[in-house]
């Protein structure tokens, strides 16, 4: 029987092929129009909602519309959205596009969050800081790869221990405060060789870390408070930065104690090691630490609903490569004889991609292309991408809505994955100091697919309980079934 992975991947038109179209939609009279559409994306319609309607109602996939956060904090929410796999890597070519101030969107948080710079995510390639910032990260994610394994499998093996007493005395466990734990222990373990709990930080960090994320991206969450107090409060007016300056300070003072050869190497690229110290901080908790906090529990989230089927294929997989590949250890060489298992994280990072939201300022006059029509964008204008319409295009993928964890094995899924768009370019390119793809791209996938081996290893299925929070998915286990094989 053909698997869904066998789907010959489709050549996308040239906007030459395609009839040119008026790009359609409005964005209302000035100041009411952005108020509408922000509350009909937080609140009335809900943000899928938000664009699907106005897909049916424009009959495209590319119109115009107000992105939130909007008045007061955005200036200009006007943006041209594009919400296919044909026009969503736009976003990517900056030589087409810049990124200027864009990694939040239509507003930018406070420098005073980030120590007074602005970091390199915000920096468009162009810039002169950008190669040197990114030749940096590159540095700290290769500097001590060779603890990313044992580091991972200790704090994750003392999640799961956790998770079992957990659910022996409540009946079940929250993963997500767990994780949490357990993400920022990895991270500082295996980035500098810290343990946290041994430093002024203590137990702390996750809590700061998460307090210090909302102050920047609170303008485009929603937190379940009453919709008109919850919008006056997180989308109309900047939350101010000094709620949080002494908690950034302490994560500051950890990075400062703890990233001594990372700042050394700052200095050899000619970076100040005070901007370097704001920069790793940023790529530690909020790219990193945040990326896993979103990732990981959607991952356990999908994993848990595919069933005993699904843990079964990979709990056998998981063990053999393990016990025949790396002789009883979990090595790269083991990991990378694990097909299902990389696959199953790619199509978590597809179906649910953990930063679903992108931003390009168009550098000239030039023409956009969705698959059924090509439309003329000016010089200046704002594109915005939704990740999640785009990497779930029907024209692309079958059963695009469906968690399909074997769609990227074999010969038929490996072109697929140029359609794997989460780290701000396709999962078949690498990033480099001059482009916008996430410095940790290989990281993130790396992981992710840990998170898997470290699960069935000692498991043969697990059940789970799903919610939402604020930034994803809330997931508990109910049971974790231990190994048999």
């Amino acid at each position: 029987m053909a698997s869904v992975s066998e789907k010959p991947v489709m050549a996308m038109p040239s906007s030459s092929e395609l009839p040119v179209r008026k790009i359609p939609g409005d964005y209302g009279l000035p100041f009411v129009g952005p108020i509408q559409d922000r509350l009909a994306y937080f609140y009335f319609e809900g943000r899928d909602a938000f664009f699907k309607s106005r897909m049916r109602r424009y009959n495209s996939t590319v119109f115009r519309a107000n992105m939130p956060p909007g008045p007061f904090l955005a200036s200009d929410p006007r943006v041209i959205v594009l919400l296919d796999a044909a026009s969503f890597p736009l976003l990517f070519d900056t030589s087409l596009v810049e990124k200027r101030d864009l990694f939040t969107g239509t507003f930018m948080p406070s420098t005073q969050l980030t120590g007074g710079f602005r970091v390199l995510s915000y920096l468009d390639p162009s810039e002169p800081n950008h190669a040197p910032l990114k030749r940096l990260l590159f540095f700290l994610l290769s500097n001590r790869r060779q603890a990313v394994i044992p580091e991972f499998r200790h704090t994750y093996g003392a999640l799961f221990e956790t998770m079992e007493a957990e659910i022996a005395a409540k009946g079940k466990a929250d993963f997500g405060a767990a994780n949490d734990r357990a993400a920022f222990d990895f991270l500082a373990r295996s980035f500098f060789g810290r343990n946290p709990k041994d430093s002024e930080l203590g137990l702390d960090g996750p809590g700061l870390i998460t307090k210090w994320m909302l102050f920047q991206v609170g303008p485009l969450l929603t937190l379940g408070l009453p919709t008109y107090l919850e919008d006056l409060l997180l989308h109309s007016f900047r939350l101010p930065p000094a709620l949080v300056r002494s908690d950034y300070d302490r994560l500051a003072a950890f990075f400062r104690e703890s990233a001594g050869p990372v700042l050394d190497e700052a200095e050899r690229l000619g970076i100040s090691r005070e901007e370097a110290l704001h920069n790793i901080l940023f790529a530690t908790c909020f790219n990193s630490f945040g990326g896993m906090k979103i990732l990981f529990p959607n991952l356990i989230k999908w994993i848990g609903r595919a069933g005993a089927p699904l843990h079964g294929r990979l709990a056998e997989e998981v063990r053999t490569a393990v016990q025949e590949i790396g002789g009883g250890e979990v090595t790269m060489r083991a990991i990378e004889a694990m097909p299902l298992t990389a696959s199953a994280a790619y199509e978590a990072l597809r179906i649910e991609p953990p930063v679903p939201l992108q931003y390009g300022r168009a550098k000239r006059d030039m023409v956009v292309a969705s698959h059924d029509a090509a439309f003329q964008v000016r010089a200046g204008e704002m594109l915005f991408g939704y990740q999640p319409f785009a990497t779930r295009d029907p024209r692309v993928f079958e059963r695009a809505e469906e968690f399909v964890a074997d769609r990227f094995v074999g010969e038929g899924g490996a072109p697929l994955l140029r359609h794997v768009v989460w780290s701000n370019g396709p999962e078949t390119e690498a990033p480099t100091a001059e482009n916008k793809q996430c410095a940790g791209k290989d990281f993130v996938v790396m992981v992710a697919r840990l998170l898997l081996v470290e699960l069935f290893l000692r498991y043969d299925s697990f059940e789970i309980e799903v919610g939402t929070s604020a930034l994803g998915s809330s997931v508990k286990f109910t049971s974790l079934k231990k190994a048999t094989f």
